[in-house]
């Protein structure tokens, strides 16, 4: 896939005067018997940045037993070389020979493969020996990746804005600080914040969210990206049954305890200042969100957030970060719902006034000049802003309104490009392919799901042709490419999720192998994880190097990475000549390498948590259903398409058999063979609905079921063609309020269409498929089975003629959630 365009992929802020440190060569520590570089593993020619004597590289934390294992050693030899595998205590566990890639053009540098793959042993203090040479240190293990899953999260509680940063929660009385920019002396912020001059003439308290990066300011546009990535990881994770691990009292913040999965309470921290970003109802542009605050002036390095002395400003509104707002306040009014409904309201109310701002106000546009004190985050195209924040309001609502923007967009059927934050049309695809009931049609969903794989295609091929397996060419090394990487991978992961195809997971695993040591330079780019991980990252408060007083970077900080643009004095002084992947240095001034951010820690919380997960190997096929809701006539027949998500391991026979249901409804076709060779070709279900004298349109829940694979259910309903009775003296309505992942709510109206006082009701229904209910409100509800009866609560009893009563009630449910055929009121079937 091509790279970020270098038109967008210019830097955020401006130059700073900054000083630095040398970036400090490694060694290379020789096993026992070894007593010089063998001359084959020399490069044939240094490269500027990394360094020729260490040539075994590694993923310096480790591998999963059941992940892909491989290692890249710098040689220029044209034969394969020997490699061992050797355990903590020197026992040789696994051998063989590395397979010759020859020049690696990213890194300039002549390459061998080392697979170590079926290798599936546990333990610590592994090392890979190649000529006599060992690599560092490293860890096979299942539980590999649950530390930096934490870590890489409490980055942003300690990227908090006005909040004390706790001790305890933070790693250490190191990293402890007070809250910073409450409005308390020397801060000038945040609590009443004026605007630029000519912007507005009122204040905001826009306290909270999160420091956007190693400034001290926060972007609309940036927190955006980051608050979905982080929501969508729990997403994710919930789908794929792993939302405990990022569950309540998982991570490390101050509001663990509540009930609320941790990693939502984190992000609700940016969500709630993103909300303040909203011009206010009655002011110009309403509904619009200012693009960003920071100080006036470039905060000086170092500078602890609480002396900050500085005058806030907000900064014009503009239709991409009004455009942020909406997309994530749709996500949080989905997410959240569970959790707290009144801040879910909160946020689709928020997301609802951002989009109508957003068509009143379209070219609303940041400029690049506006890098006065903060980043410009400039962004001249909002086409895409406007596809994804239509995708999630088209995931959260179903409403017609922003499936018509969705499906119109250009973008629709465009292939699935690189996202990052000023180019986010991929993440409204992810969100539309992986949302459950989206209301798009069946091939709308196949063919976007189809662009995602075919873009996790393409960075697998990538991968194949380099040396250490990146998913970037070679000309995409631009500021912030660590983050590039990190999203691309979450692409192979997203399709992992589609396909079930271990080649998707295996390539997002491999990804994170070059981000934690095994690339150009032998360099982790995690701050606390690897022998050789970066510790000086650009930010104003863990700014050790400038001021021994101030702490590194906590564990689980993310360094932007390798940048060919050199766009800070610092690179531009210690990296010219560098290959592409090797210009990088581990020091505070080069803010064009190694400062970090949250969009960037962000993607790599999210892989984090989708390598962090257990996985059963192999990945189990599920059975896939289109459509998952039929309509079948009375006396006709009708048919679903069944296929299978991944390839089983035989030939597997699946069944179909009804559940539940109207036994009216039959299929035709009892069940279907799938091999190893056809499981993605669809077979078709003939169903038949029998002829009868009733009125009822009846429904029934059939599943798909075989050995070996994951079953699926589908609800078949009866399309009647019987003259129906005269008109009943008694109405129900039957509405769902909402909907998320296995349950939902639901409104029922009863009304007495009759000439008679109803004096007290019992309202009776059949659910069609294996909805069960979890409570009610306004009515007495129970149920046996499929059948449900529904009594009045005593004060809404009496129905006089033309009267009504409603009552709601929450529920879980599995498959389908077909609206009940048939109401009864006091025994009374209902219109």
């Amino acid at each position: 896939m091509p790279p970020i365009p270098s038109g967008r992929g210019l830097p955020r802020r401006a130059a700073a005067v900054l000083t630095g440190l040398a970036l400090a060569a490694g060694g290379l520590t020789a096993t026992a018997g070894a007593t010089a570089l063998a001359p084959a593993l020399a490069p044939a020619a240094a490269t500027v940045g990394a360094p020729a004597d260490f040539p075994v590289r590694v993923n310096q934390l480790g591998y999963l037993p059941d992940g892909p294992k491989r290692a890249t050693v710098v040689s220029a030899a044209t034969a394969p070389l020997g490699w061992q595998l050797r355990d903590s205590a020197g026992a040789q566990v696994a051998s063989g020979s590395t397979t010759v890639h020859g020049a690696d053009q990213a890194s300039g540098q002549s390459t061998h493969l080392v697979d170590f793959g079926a290798y599936t042993g546990t333990g610590t203090g592994f090392t890979l020996v190649v000529g006599g040479l060992a690599s560092h240190p490293f860890a096979i293990s299942a539980a590999l990746y649950d530390g930096l899953r934490a870590d890489s999260l409490n980055f942003f509680y300690q990227q908090r804005s006005g909040i004390a940063i706790d001790a305890a929660l933070a790693g250490g009385s190191a990293y402890a600080r007070p809250a910073g920019h409450l409005g308390v002396a020397p801060n000038k912020g945040d609590t009443s914040v004026p605007c630029q001059a000519g912007v507005c003439d009122y204040r905001l308290d826009v306290r909270g969210g999160w420091y956007d990066a190693g400034d001290q300011g926060k972007y609309v546009v940036n927190g955006g990206i980051a608050t979905w990535e982080l929501v969508g990881s729990f997403e994710r994770a919930r789908r794929a049954g792993g939302d405990a691990a990022l569950g309540d009292a998982t991570l490390r913040v101050p509001e663990r305890g509540n009930g609320v999965p941790d990693v939502l309470d984190e992000a609700r921290w940016e969500l709630e200042f993103l909300l303040r970003m909203q011009v206010p109802d009655g002011k110009p542009l309403a509904g619009t969100a200012f693009h960003k605050i920071h100080d006036a002036q470039w905060t000086g390095l170092p500078t602890r957030p609480e002396l900050d002395d500085q005058q806030r400003e907000l900064h014009r509104p503009s239709t991409a970060a009004t455009l942020n707002l909406a997309a994530t306040a749709a996500q949080c009014a989905r997410v959240y719902a569970p959790y707290d409904a009144a801040f879910a309201a909160r946020c689709l109310d928020a997301a609802r006034r951002a989009w109508s701002a957003a068509k009143a106000n379209p070219n609303l546009l940041a400029p690049a000049t506006d890098s006065t004190g903060g980043g410009a985050y400039e962004d001249a195209d909002v086409s895409d802003e406007f596809y994804w924040a239509a995708a999630e309001l088209l995931a959260t609502t179903g409403e017609a309104q922003y499936r018509d923007a969705v499906t119109s967009s250009p973008l629709h059927a465009r292939p699935a490009d690189a996202f990052w934050w000023g180019g986010t049309a991929t993440l409204g695809r992810i969100t539309l392919a992986t949302v459950p009931g989206v209301a798009l049609p069946a091939d709308d969903l196949a063919r976007l799901r189809g662009l995602l794989t075919t873009a996790a295609d393409g960075y697998l091929s990538t991968m194949g042709g380099q040396g250490y397996a990146v998913p970037l060419a070679p000309d995409g090394y631009v500021w912030g490419s660590n983050s590039a990487v990190a999203n691309n991978a979450m692409v192979l992961a997203v399709a992992y999720e589609l396909t079930g195809q271990q080649r998707y997971r295996s390539g997002a695993l491999e990804t994170m192998d070059y981000l934690l040591g095994r690339n150009a330079l032998d360099r982790s780019y995690v701050s606390g994880y690897g022998a050789r991980a970066a510790e000086n990252e650009h930010h104003r408060f863990w700014a050790h190097q400038n001021d021994a007083s101030l702490p590194h970077p906590p564990a689980g900080s993310f360094a932007g990475g390798p940048n060919s643009g050199l766009q800070d004095p610092v690179a531009e002084a210690q990296l010219a000549g560098c290959a592409p992947a090797a210009c990088y240095v581990d020091d505070i001034g080069s803010y064009s390498t190694n400062e970090v951010a949250v969009n960037w820690n962000a993607s790599l919380a999210w892989l984090a948590a989708f390598a962090a997960e257990r996985r059963p190997a192999p990945a189990v096929p599920a059975v896939q259903v289109t459509p998952a809701a039929v309509t079948v006539p009375e006396g006709g027949s009708a048919s679903v398409a069944v296929k299978l998500s991944a390839a089983p391991a035989q030939n597997v026979t699946v069944t179909v058999t009804r559940t539940s249901g109207d036994t009216d409804l039959a299929a035709a076709t009892s069940s279907l063979l799938f091999t190893p060779a056809d499981w993605a070709a669809a077979q078709q279900v003939s169903l038949t609905a029998a002829q009868d004298a009733d009125t009822l349109a009846g429904s029934a829940l059939f599943t798909v079921s075989g050995p070996g694979v994951q079953s699926a259910t589908f609800t078949a309903t009866e399309a009647d063609d019987d003259t129906a009775p005269p008109a009943a003296s008694c109405a129900v309505a039957y509405t769902v309020d909402s909907s998320w992942g296995n349950g939902f709510t639901a409104t029922v109206t009863a009304r007495n269409t009759g000439a008679s006082t109803l004096a007290g009701w019992t309202l009776g229904w059949s659910f069609a498929g294996d909805q069960r209910i979890t409570n009610a409100w306004n009515a007495t509800a129970s149920q046996s089975g499929a059948a449900v009866t529904a009594r009045d609560a005593g004060w809404n009893g009496t129905l006089a003629p033309g009267a009504s009563a409603s009552f709601g009630f929450q529920a879980t449910y599995s498959g389908g959630n077909a609206t009940p055929a048939r109401f009864t009121v006091n025994g009374a079937d209902c219109a």
